[in-house]
């Protein structure tokens, strides 16, 4: 089974954060993320999803060079895998110069639903000088199927076109 570039980038930066050294500084940022008040219930394949995040800096100093970034991944019992992002979402990252202490960034993260199955979404986020990475809850959301052949727009189509066809025939035997 091939990786995803999504899943490279976490090795990456799960590499990155273990060579900078260092104790993490616990509590110094804070990442938090909620659905959208106007998502669907219940959405299908097609449906557009959007997750709010905030992030924090709850250090007494400014955090610079802060990314921030989504990441999917498939929880659905054998399909266990991160998503790539590259049809789901054009929003992927956002990057900060600097959060001062106290200071927030408010993100929303759109993302259209390609596939069904359960799906986690996490933003997580990383400053310059820091060296944890901090994630926010997962968010879990079901996406359910959504039918490719309609029956009410083919029965039309599988009755009517022999009818007219037949009709068109019919008039042109008459005629000759």
């Amino acid at each position: 089974m091939g990786r995803t570039p999504t899943a490279f980038v976490a090795i990456a930066l799960v590499a990155l954060i273990g060579l900078t050294g260092g104790a993490p500084r616990a509590g110094t940022l804070a990442v938090d993320l909620t659905p959208a008040p106007g998502n669907p219930a219940s959405p299908r394949m097609g449906d557009q999803l959007s997750f709010h995040s905030v992030i924090r800096n709850n250090g007494p100093a400014a955090a610079d060079g802060l990314i921030a970034w989504l990441s999917l991944v498939r929880i659905d019992r054998g399909h266990e895998q991160p998503v790539d992002l590259e049809d789901w979402s054009a929003h992927k990252a956002v990057t900060a110069v600097a959060l001062p202490s106290g200071g927030t960034i408010e993100t929303d993260w759109p993302m259209r639903l390609i596939q069904d199955g359960i799906y986690r979404v996490i933003v997580s986020v990383i400053s310059r000088d820091g060296t944890a990475l901090t994630p926010s809850p997962p968010v879990d959301f079901s996406v359910r199927p959504k039918p490719v052949v309609e029956s009410r727009r083919v029965l039309p189509v599988a009755f009517g076109l022999p009818l007219v066809l037949g009709g068109v025939l019919l008039w042109r035997h008459r005629g000759a």
